[in-house]
């Protein structure tokens, strides 16, 4: 991989597939591409307004809007504008500026993409034959084109290169698809035992046709002389660096480069240099498929024919069982139809109503057993429930608050003398009582007043006029010393 600036740059033109009112963005960079596709690449702010309007889903849509998504779209570099003076007679016309809009390069490959991802499912992937015998017809003609012109090599050379990414990309998105969890659920169904001689026909012919061609194009691949090879090469980059290309820089190092890359990537699939080639991948991973499709299939006739042979056994026990006079010879045919040939065994602390050894099982109450499956998966069903009422405990918790509440009132109260809770004559005092304290200390201590007020409304301030003094403040769980402050609670409107 080579860093280059477009590489690392951000792809802004991507934004409107997934910005605010994409509905919006995306219809008209759709109505641009149609426009496009039919040679018409610029339009106007009123042909995209009109061709919106025309479908119901834009029924509200309005002038005002239409210029808006515009602008956002050409600030993007989805669109390309120009001022469209031909239209001007006015100087007034001049100044609103009416702009012409064509869709950027960038833009349309987006699209382009976006269609194939919308038809993804539609088109599907296939593997034909046929793309291999003419990627064999072209590459027995690396010799013919050493003598042909260049424009006969440049088509010739565009052919096989399409041929080559087709057959490439429809053979990893097929076998893609046949090893998905939607066709691995598919082929245990028994609808798959319809569907499977097709398939496996469809794939027994890609792989004779594989047979048939990647021998003879390793063979010509092989047998190419260097001299033929970079004469053909030549041609194309010189066909390549002679095609007049619009505000596009043309690099012959990197054409060189993309040129042998595409020629080594189509060498490298079908011959095999010290190892396997993307052909014998592709003629393994297909042969592995059939195996697996034909396993699958197996599974699925044995399946079907063991309930049919089943079903077969237990319309005999039935009738066997209708034949038996009485319930004492029934329980005899029980025991020889499940009790002899496969008999279970349950384990547990079971109580029995009587120690008697004459007591037979038909005379006891029978014993209930759960049995859950030993699978990870498992989850026992959730039992539902009414809400419980809380009301009591809430009620109680409550009244708990509010006595507990009272209390410190009560003690932070008798600390108060003469609306004034000076900490340096403070007597043993409670943890709980110290964090209330120092709590008021704090919330002071951040305004610039040195004013709070406490969780009741009331509103005091800091006595600092001593603070260069020392005081010993006693609490039951130790003491320590700080400043010496002093509360001060003040009256209402002073």
């Amino acid at each position: 991989m080579q860093v280059t600036d477009k590489l690392t740059r951000p792809l802004t033109e991507v934004k409107y597939l997934n910005a605010d009112n994409v509905d919006r963005y995306r219809c008209i960079m759709r109505i641009f591409f149609e426009n496009y596709e039919k040679l018409r690449y610029w339009m106007y702010e009123e042909d995209v307004f009109e061709a919106m309007k025309a479908d119901p889903y834009f029924a509200q849509y309005r002038q005002e809007q239409c210029r808006q998504d515009l602008e956002a779209l050409a600030e993007w570099k989805n669109l390309i504008r120009i001022q469209d003076t031909r239209r001007v007679a006015t100087l007034a016309e001049f100044n609103n500026r009416n702009f012409r809009y064509q869709m950027s390069e960038y833009s349309v490959e987006i699209e382009r993409l976006v269609l194939r991802l919308e038809n993804l499912f539609i088109e599907g992937a296939s593997l034909e034959p046929t793309l291999l015998e003419r990627i064999r017809r072209n590459v027995g003609k690396f010799q013919a084109m050493a003598e042909a012109d260049m424009g006969t090599v440049y088509t010739w050379w565009t052919d096989l290169n399409n041929d080559f990414i087709r057959l490439n990309q429809n053979y990893q998105d097929y076998i893609r698809d046949l090893n998905s969890v939607r066709a691995e659920e598919m082929m245990r169904t028994r609808e798959f035992l319809v569907f499977k001689d097709r398939l496996v026909d469809y794939l027994r012919n890609f792989i004779k046709g594989l047979q048939r061609n990647v021998g003879v194009i390793e063979t010509e691949l092989r047998t190419l002389s260097k001299d033929v090879l970079e004469q053909v090469l030549a041609k194309v980059l010189s066909y390549e660096m002679s095609i007049p290309r619009m505000d596009v820089e043309v690099n012959e190092t990197m054409l060189k480069e993309r040129i042998r890359g595409r020629y080594e990537s189509i060498h490298d699939w079908f011959v095999s240099e010290g190892g396997e080639n993307e052909a014998g991948k592709l003629f393994d991973a297909t042969n592995d498929m059939i195996r697996r499709i034909t396993r699958y299939a197996a599974m699925l006739s044995e399946r079907s024919t063991y309930g049919a042979n089943r079903r077969e056994e237990y319309r005999k026990a039935a009738s066997v069982f209708l034949k038996c006079g009485s319930i004492s010879q029934a329980h005899e045919m029980a025991a020889m139809v499940f009790g002899v040939e496969c008999p279970r065994h349950l384990k547990g602390e079971m109580v029995r109503e009587t120690d008697s050894m004459n007591s037979g099982v038909y005379e006891e109450a029978p014993e209930t057993f759960t049995i859950r499956p030993r699978i990870r998966t498992y989850k026992e069903k959730t039992r539902r429930s009414a809400m419980a009422d809380h009301s009591r405990q809430k009620a109680e918790a409550r009244r708990q608050l509010i006595e507990n509440l009272k209390a410190e009132k009560e003690k932070l109260d008798r600390l108060e003398k003469d609306g004034r809770i000076d900490f340096s004559q403070l007597p043993v005092i409670e943890p709980r009582i110290r964090e209330i304290l120092l709590k008021w200390l704090s919330d002071a201590l951040e305004d610039g007043d040195f004013t709070a007020r406490t969780d009741d409304g009331r509103q005091f301030c800091l006595d600092m006029s001593r603070g260069q003094e020392r005081c010993v403040v006693h609490c039951e769980d130790g003491n320590f010393t700080m400043p010496s402050l002093s509360i001060v609670f003040l009256e209402e409107g002073t």
